[in-house]
C-alpha cells in the first residue's frame, strides 16, 4: 500500500496558533523598541552595564566618542548632584585609588569622570560603562601629565567651563583632583544653602571646626584651593564660574616662570572680584586639611585625629613622590583593595612617568658634567 506523500516543509500551510505566535512576538519587539528603552533614561546601547546598582538599566555604546556630557550628566546624577574629575591617562592609578575611597562612603554612583583623551575614555567605560565623558578636543596625555608645562595648563584651564556646563544641565557639581582620599562622607558639612563650598589651602593652623567666608588674603587676593570645590546649581556659583573662565582667558599662555598661568590663581581673583554676589563657604580646616598641613604636621594630625574628611596630596610635584608619600601614610588603596573599586584592578601605567624620568636624567648629565669640570680643574 502506498504512503501518502508528505508536503515539503516551506509548503505548509502556517496553522492559526503559529500565525498569532509570530504577531505576538513582532508585537512584544514593538512594545520594547518603541516605549521601554525611551524610559529607560539611556541612549539605544549595546550591551547592559553589569556594574551599576542604578534601577534603570544601562548600557554601553559602540563608539563613546558620540557620549554627550547631558547623557553622561543625566545617568550619573543622584539627588541632583553629580561628583567630577577630569583626568588624563597617566593618573589612572590615583583615580582608582581616589574611587576606592569614595566607594567606601557609598557615593561612587554619582562620580562622572571626565577623560581628557580618548584612552582614559575607553579605559573607563570598557570597566564601569557610563561613568566617563570626553568633551572635545582631546588632549595630549603625556604633555598634560607634566606640572607647570603648557600641556598641564591646557588641562587644567578647562575645568571651570567644565562645571558651569554641568551647572546649567540644573546640577549641583562637586569637583575633586584625584589625588584626593575620603576618609568619611563630606556631604555632612555640605549643609545650608551655601553657593560654593571650598577648602582652605593654607597651612597656618586654625581653630577647630572653624569657618567663614573667605580666609585671609595673600597680597590683598583671596587665597583658597580649587582642588575640593561644590557648587549649587545658582545664579551665585554660575556667576563665580563664568568670572573663572573670565580670568583664565584674560591670562594666555607663557613659558616664563615668573609669568606662568595657573588655574589656582585665577579661581581666586574671580572670589575676589565677586565676593559681595556670591555666598561663599570656608570648610573646617581639621576636616578637609591642605597637604601642607596634614603630611607635615604630626602633632596638628594627633590633635584632630577622627576628624579628617578629605585629604589633598598637594604642596607636593610629582607622579612618584605623592604616590609614596600616600603609601608612607597609609592611603595608598589599590595595591590591597583594588576590589572594592568600580574600575578594579588595573595595570599600572608603565608610561606614566616619563617626563619625570627626562627631567632626572637632565639632572645626572647636569652632575656628571660638574663633576668631569671639577676633575679637569
Amino acid at each position: 500500500m502506498a504512503q501518502p506523500q508528505q508536503r515539503p516543509i516551506a509548503n505548509r500551510p502556517i496553522s492559526f496558533l503559529n500565525r498569532n505566535g509570530l504577531f505576538l512576538l513582532l508585537l512584544a519587539l514593538l512594545v520594547f523598541l518603541g516605549v521601554y528603552l525611551p524610559l529607560s533614561e539611556s541612549p539605544l546601547f549595546m550591551f547592559q552595564n553589569r556594574t551599576s546598582s542604578s534601577s534603570s538599566p544601562s548600557f554601553v555604546v559602540s563608539d563613546w566618542r558620540d557620549y554627550s556630557l547631558a547623557q553622561a550628566a543625566k545617568f550619573v546624577a543622584k539627588n541632583g548632584t553629580v561628583i567630577v574629575c577630569a583626568v588624563s591617562y597617566p593618573f589612572l592609578p590615583f583615580l582608582n585609588n581616589w574611587l576606592i575611597s569614595i566607594s567606601r562612603q557609598k557615593h561612587h554612583e554619582k562620580v562622572l569622570v571626565i577623560a581628557e583623551d580618548y584612552a582614559l575614555l575607553y579605559k573607563v567605560n570598557e570597566k564601569w560603562p557610563g561613568h566617563a565623558v570626553l568633551i572635545p578636543p582631546a588632549l595630549d596625555p603625556k604633555a598634560a601629565h607634566h606640572f607647570g608645562s603648557q600641556g598641564f595648563y591646557n588641562l587644567t584651564s578647562r575645568r571651570p567651563q567644565h562645571l558651569l556646563d554641568i551647572l546649567e544641565l540644573g546640577y549641583n557639581v562637586m569637583y575633586n583632583d584625584v589625588d584626593m582620599v575620603w576618609l568619611q562622607d563630606p556631604f555632612k558639612y555640605l549643609q545650608g544653602g551655601h553657593d560654593v563650598y571650598f577648602m582652605d589651602d593654607m597651612t597656618t593652623i586654625k581653630p577647630l571646626n572653624y569657618s567663614h567666608g573667605l580666609p585671609p588674603s595673600r597680597n590683598g587676593v583671596t587665597y583658597v584651593c580649587s582642588c575640593m570645590i561644590f557648587l549649587r546649581c545658582t545664579s551665585g556659583a554660575k556667576l563665580l564660574l563664568k568670572k573663572w573662565v573670565e580670568e583664565i582667558r584674560a591670562q594666555p599662555w607663557s613659558n616664563t616662570e615668573a609669568k606662568k598661568p595657573h588655574d589656582q590663581p585665577a579661581f581666586n581673583r574671580a572670589l575676589h572680584k565677586t565676593t559681595h554676589q556670591v555666598d561663599v563657604y570656608l570648610l573646617p580646616q581639621s576636616a578637609f586639611p591642605s597637604g601642607g598641613l596634614y603630611f607635615k604636621n604630626k602633632k596638628w594630625v594627633n590633635e584632630t585625629n577622627g576628624k579628617h574628611v578629605i585629604v589633598h596630596n598637594n604642596y607636593i610635584v610629582g607622579y612618584n613622590q605623592k604616590l609614596k608619600r600616600f603609601q608612607d601614610f597609609g592611603l595608598w588603596l589599590v595595591d590591597d583593595f583594588s576590589h572594592e573599586s568600580p574600575l578594579e584592578k588595573l595595570e599600572l601605567v608603565q608610561e606614566q612617568n616619563t617626563e619625570e624620568k627626562k627631567q632626572k636624567g637632565r639632572g645626572r648629565k647636569q652632575t656628571e658634567n660638574r663633576g668631569q669640570k671639577q676633575n679637569i680643574l
